[in-house]
């Protein structure tokens, strides 16, 4: 990879990561518009950890407060807020982790194509904005039961289907089960925590465990770039959400699927 890819590809899942766009659909169609090969593990495995950082540096105090949450919970107390938000991430996890380890591979192999790209912009661009016109607005992330937090889960374990996008998807599950915008994205990003620490930890054992030389230098920059980027991108959808709601982003996902059918398909 030459270092305009890196810092590109880096700015791309910096920035789409956490907005409800798709960042694995970006990383599949950006290379290919310019003609690019494929980015490869190793770089995958930068840019999602740069990612972790970024969310990790934002919600320091939530996750502090997740932390002390699990800690009481392996002390049989489920009767604080804490607790009960760290149960609901715990269980919110537990879908795309089982569906990351029974399915990623089929789904590498099978749906990376821009036609699969295609059909899930623009079908969750739809259901994006009727949940958020219709969606309720009573509940807050405090609020957040067993019920609410499988469901959003297992909206998450969709997200391993490229151009769907994570936060989309779950923000989306969020503002249908009554959640208010601000709190629907700050329970999707807390959720993103395990997710990605997950994935990145069995994706960079794979690496390590691999025969190929790793560009350490190159991912660096990759993890750098990525996580400055995502950090930003985390603080403009926090500030402006309750605003400007999700329909802008709906109709940029409606744009892209567009443009893909008339320049790729």
């Amino acid at each position: 990879m030459t270092w305009l890819q890196i810092v590109v590809l880096a700015i791309v899942q910096g920035l789409t990561e956490f907005l409800p766009i798709s960042s694995s659909g970006h990383l599949v169609l950006v290379p290919t518009f310019f003609g690019w090969g494929d980015q490869g593990l190793a770089f995958d495995v930068a840019v999602h950890f740069g990612s972790l950082l970024a969310v990790c540096a934002f919600f320091r105090r939530d996750i502090a407060g997740l932390i002390r949450g699990g800690l009481q919970l392996a002390r049989f107390r489920s009767d604080t807020t804490e607790s009960r938000l760290a149960l609901g991430i715990a269980l919110g996890t537990i879908p795309a982790a089982v569906a990351g380890l029974t399915l990623a591979g089929w789904i590498e192999a099978n749906l990376r194509d821009p036609r699969v790209i295609v059909f899930t912009l623009a079908g969750y661009a739809v259901l994006m904005v009727l949940a958020d016109r219709f969606g309720g607005r009573e509940k807050n992330v405090t609020d957040v039961r067993i019920r609410d937090a499988f469901l959003i889960g297992c909206a998450q374990a969709l997200a391993l289907i490229p151009g769907t996008s994570r936060s989309g998807v779950t923000i989306t599950a969020g503002r249908m089960l009554g959640f208010a915008r601000q709190d629907a994205a700050r329970f999707s990003f807390l959720l993103s925590v395990p997710v990605i620490l997950l994935a990145s930890g069995y994706k960079g054992l794979e690496l390590a465990l691999g025969e190929a030389a790793v560009p350490w230098g190159e991912l660096g920059v990759a993890i750098l770039v990525s996580a400055i980027v995502a950090y930003l991108s985390i603080e403009f959808f926090m500030r402006f959400v309750s605003r400007i709601g999700l329909l802008p982003f709906a109709v940029y996902r409606l744009l892209l699927a567009g443009i893909i059918v008339y320049v790729l398909l």
